[in-house]
């Protein structure tokens, strides 16, 4: 009797021994498992890391025509056949920008022209390159050269570019201009020349 007691407790160690040797080899399985995830999981925040941020517009709008206001009063229109706004407030005009400017009676007094430009919020300027023209419309004057900034702060256009300013029945040649932002009045920092022209 004592001899089936030791075999029956005997047995019940064994069945005890190969469940907690079973649980064992479970619970390192589960915990092997977790750990090859965490390794793939850990391998895919990796390759987000690496991967390039992306800079490029945040928006893209075709066909603008937006009106600037002051005091209730519009004093810039401004037209572009597509605009791109980028994070930071920065925005670019790839394909040209036509800005009216008008008077407190809403009478266009000049215009800006240019085939590309760039906005830097950060600067709160306006570079525009190729095909710059800025016309007054009330004296006739109009401004040609390839480079141009304008600054809303200081309300004045400048360049250290060559620049050609028509106006009545003459021509002026330079380098370098400064500008108020309606163009009525304005400075060639290097004259060249004047050219007059006949009629």
């Amino acid at each position: 009797m004592k001899e089936d007691q030791r075999i029956n407790s005997l047995k019940k160690y064994d069945q005890t021994v190969m469940v907690v040797t079973h649980d064992r080899f479970f619970v390192w399985g589960i915990a092997l498992i977790g750990i090859l995830v965490a390794l793939g999981a850990c391998q895919n925040r990796k390759e987000l890391i690496d991967e390039p941020l992306y800079d490029g517009p945040l928006v893209i709008m075709d066909s603008i025509n937006t009106k600037m206001s002051d005091s209730a009063k519009v004093i810039l229109r401004l037209k572009a056949a597509k605009q791109l706004n980028y994070e930071g407030g920065d925005r670019e005009w790839p394909e040209a920008l036509y800005l009216e400017y008008l008077d407190d009676d809403g009478q266009v007094v000049s215009t800006f022209r240019a085939d590309y430009v760039y906005y830097t919020a950060k600067d709160n300027l306006y570079r525009a390159e190729g095909n710059v023209v800025v016309k007054n419309i009330e004296e006739g004057d109009e401004l040609n050269t390839e480079e141009l900034y304008w600054s809303p702060k200081d309300e004045q256009f400048y360049t250290d570019r060559f620049v050609t300013i028509q106006s009545d029945d003459e021509v002026h040649t330079g380098e370098g201009l400064t500008a108020d932002q309606d163009f009525t009045s304005y400075k060639i920092l290097k004259p060249q020349g004047t050219l007059l022209l006949e009629e």
